[in-house]
């Protein structure tokens, strides 16, 4: 079972290249590892907010790391940007083209957990079973390991190494089959790395960049998450309003026009309902 962490804050690891590739390889086997297809400008396929958010129900997220080798992933910028990932650049060394991300993070996650007490539960993106001895790393600091990845590539030794495993597509579905967000031009340098530029064919028709959710839209995000993770449909009310902020950090309950979070629910009966709890008021999504 999970270990208690609640309180504590979130570490997010990407093996980003991992993730992209093996959506990549879904659509045809062996498709990515194809030199003319990997050393190319690649098109957005991974759905970063879907992500982001299931580390987010688990904590405030202190550290969003992501490993590739960016000059091919440009077109990613704006969802990278929109939540707050920190990109590391490593370019491969050799004729062999592996980056070692999953080396790199590995020596990064051990090091993080040693480095800080806060840090509760640690997320891993990625299907290796390189990630194994890190996993017993995790696990023997008492912090929570949560990984993700795909069915069609996830090592099944690793995903039975985690806490939790969450495959990637269960979380897509439940986001709505929302896409992934991609740039109007392109990304500059990434940390210690080299910008990549799209050409003007490509870019002519990436969309505009994603617009803020509606209050309402944010509410329900934050309540399915908190459900999901509970087991239960009723959930604390004092459990919300925080998820809410980690969702979206510039949340402000005066620009709706109410001073408490008791007050605008009070406004929202036909989408919330409001039931007598232990400690706290509990709330659920009513069923549309």
């Amino acid at each position: 079972m999970p270990l208690n962490n609640e309180g504590g804050s979130v570490a997010l690891y990407w093996d980003f290249e991992n993730i992209h590739a093996a959506l990549c390889n879904e659509k045809e086997p062996g498709a990515y590892a194809q030199k003319d297809n990997r050393f190319r400008p690649q098109e957005p396929l991974v759905d970063i907010q879907s992500i982001v958010e299931l580390a987010a129900s688990f904590g405030p997220i202190a550290i969003n790391r992501a490993y590739c080798n960016w000059q091919f992933f440009a077109r990613y910028r704006d969802a990278l940007l929109q939540n707050a990932v920190e990109l590391v650049q490593l370019f491969p060394p050799g004729g062999g083209a592996k980056n070692g991300a999953d080396i790199k993070l590995c020596l990064d996650a051990a090091e993080d957990i040693g480095r800080f007490a806060h840090i509760g539960t640690v997320v891993i993106v990625g299907g290796d079973s390189d990630f194994m001895p890190v996993s017993q790393k995790i696990k023997a600091a008492g912090r929570t390991l949560i990984g993700i990845g795909t069915r069609g590539s996830t090592n099944r030794h690793w995903a039975k190494s985690c806490h939790e495993f969450r495959y990637y597509e269960n979380l897509v579905d439940r986001h709505d089959d929302a896409p992934a967000s991609e740039p109007p031009e392109a990304a500059g340098s990434p940390r210690g790395g080299a910008s990549a530029e799209p050409s003007a064919a490509a870019g002519a028709n990436l969309p505009e960049a994603t617009t803020p959710d509606s209050p309402v839209d944010l509410l329900h995000r934050a309540m399915r998450l908190l459900a999901e993770k509970k087991g239960d449909p009723w959930i604390n009310k004092g459990e919300v309003l925080p998820m809410v902020k980690r969702l979206d950090p510039t949340f402000d309950l005066k620009e709706l026009g109410h001073t408490s979070f008791a007050g605008w629910v009070k406004t929202l009966a036909d989408v919330v309902e409001v039931r007598p709890g232990e400690h706290d008021q509990q709330l659920r999504l009513r069923e549309t």
